[in-house]
């Protein structure tokens, strides 16, 4: 049978994609085609998943009727002219952080809805939150096929494109921040005497229970806080050199320069 979706890039984010959407079985493979740049890494992905590797642009977009742009962002600026045409009434579904719906859609200009996403690099392994909105409002069935094609990465919210440099800021590079704050633990276990390996693997399985014990109780990370808090105790201590370093301020100022990085980079 003709395939339905084609990918443009067929990178970590869209064999991500690409896989969760074979693992659920919401597409079968031969429902799936690709291309690449050099065609190798397209050329891979269909050998070890079964989907099509297509190089020929208009073999590629002719049958499938929903186009994922998944190719790096800087590549925009230099896309085939002809996917203007080839791209006329299908839905486009942008992987590309930073690039807005109004550029998007300057290159797709008469597909039927233009849809821009934001995932993280949890997403690689189905455990990623991606924001997503549209140039017009969704069609039903063009809804309910973004959400199954973004569950395929985790979880998934619709959001204005207004708030998109904040998801960026804090969805988008977070997994940065969240991999720096680790990292500073376990070096602060090595500080205090634990050899390299334990405090590495402490700090991994310490940030990974409590991220868990987060999600499954539903409370706010003030209140679990508090639940390891006794006065006076070792926790408190630690506590007490986080609030006079103004932790949180830091936090939020770190937040705010990716927020405001993330605008101007949406800007070229």
């Amino acid at each position: 049978m003709a395939h339905s979706l084609a990918f443009l890039g067929s990178g970590r984010l869209g064999s991500a994609i690409i896989r969760g959407l074979l693992a659920q079985k919401i597409y079968a493979p031969a429902a799936i085609a690709c291309t690449s740049k050099s065609g190798a890494t397209a050329a891979k992905l269909a050998a070890d998943t079964g989907i099509v590797s297509e190089p020929d642009l208009a073999r590629l977009l002719g049958p499938a009727d929903i186009v994922v742009v998944a190719f790096k962002p800087q590549s925009l600026a230099s896309a085939d002219p002809r996917l203007a045409e080839l791209t006329a009434g299908k839905l486009v579904i942008s992987l590309l952080a930073g690039k807005r719906l109004a550029r998007l859609a300057q290159v797709f200009p008469r597909a039927r809805n233009v849809v821009r996403t934001m995932p993280n690099t949890p997403a690689a392994i189905g455990a990623g939150i991606t924001a997503y909105c549209s140039a017009a409002p969704l069609a039903e069935a063009d809804r309910s096929a973004v959400e199954r094609m973004l569950g395929a990465l985790g979880e998934f919210l619709a959001l204005e494109e207004k708030h998109f440099d904040a998801v960026t800021a804090v969805g988008g590079s977070g997994p940065g921040f969240v991999f720096e704050f680790i990292g500073a633990l376990r070096d602060g276990g090595v500080a205090a005497g634990l050899p390299a390996d334990i405090a590495q693997r402490l700090a991994v399985q310490t940030a990974l229970g409590s991220m868990k014990l987060l999600a499954h109780t539903g409370a706010t990370p003030e209140a679990l806080r508090d639940q390891v808090v006794s006065p006076n105790g070792t926790t408190y201590a630690g506590l007490q050199v986080l609030a006079h370093a103004k932790f949180r301020d830091l936090i939020r100022d770190t937040i705010l320069a990716a927020s405001k990085r993330a605008d101007e980079l949406s800007r070229d």
